[in-house]
């Protein structure tokens, strides 16, 4: 299994250079953040499928959710809960 780092205090991380962040929501083990361009990158622990890969692979790197992308979604909110992750989007 992944070792993967979880603070108690805020840490910098590093994105893609191009990002800019509009939305971030925090779970009690992995993070969302959506983009001004409306795409979702998620990290964290991964175990129920909260980050959207379409895994259970958990992740100390953010990771665009690819899935939304590919069908065209434009994300307008996201709200981590304990083991779970609610998005919004538009088509």
């Amino acid at each position: 299994a992944a070792f993967i780092s979880i603070q108690a205090f805020p840490a910098l991380l590093d994105l893609p250079q191009d990002l800019e962040v509009s939305t971030v929501s925090c779970g009690s083990r992995h993070t969302a953040v959506i983009t001004r361009g409306g795409e979702l990158y998620t990290w964290g622990w991964g175990k129920y499928g909260q980050l959207g890969h379409g895994n259970n692979i958990s992740s100390d790197q953010a990771r665009r959710v690819e899935c939304l992308v590919a069908k065209g979604l434009r994300v307008e909110e996201v709200v981590c809960g304990p083991w779970a992750t609610y998005v919004r989007v538009l088509e």
